[in-house]
């Protein structure tokens, strides 16, 4: 009995290191963040230096852009789905090449996009003018479409 104690105690300690090793790297990696928080998903932590995820754009800038009737282009993805994932490397080179700036919104990170911004599922490319939603596209597409789409919102 005394060895399954000990045995216990070793795995709880070792287990808690670990926990607490883990934690302390994903903070360290969240450290001046884009998204001006403190504790991050890790699955967005993973995405920090992924060049595809470089252009983020928060909820306050969105509103503000909306507010001053501004024209512009909103990818709303989470790091956790797997169209997102396909997608995105698509999508952004694709940006990149028509010379469209498109914001990207973690949803992951402001759940409270989903509604706020009548997000129904992920990806979706959001195009606004004035401030206004004009067009919307949900779902993966491939590097030609969205070439072509983007073509055309310049």
């Amino acid at each position: 009995m005394k060895k399954l104690l000990i045995f216990a105690g070793i795995f709880i300690v070792l287990f808690g290191g670990l926990a607490f090793v883990t934690n302390y790297q994903q903070t360290e990696k969240a450290e001046g963040n884009p998204y001006g928080k403190d504790k991050l998903n890790p699955a967005t932590v993973d995405q920090l230096d992924d060049p595809n995820y470089q252009n983020i754009i928060l909820p306050e800038e969105v509103d503000e852009k909306m507010n001053k009737k501004e024209d512009f282009v909103v990818y709303y993805f989470s790091p956790t789905c797997e169209h997102c994932k396909k997608t995105t490397p698509e999508l952004m080179p694709a940006a990149e090449e028509t010379g469209v700036e498109i914001g990207q919104f973690n949803l992951l990170e402001f759940e409270d996009g989903w509604q706020q911004y009548g997000i129904e599922a992920t990806p979706t490319l959001v195009r606004y003018q004035d401030g206004e939603e004009v067009e919307r596209v949900e779902g993966y597409n491939d590097g030609a479409y969205f070439k072509d789409l983007l073509s055309k919102w310049k």
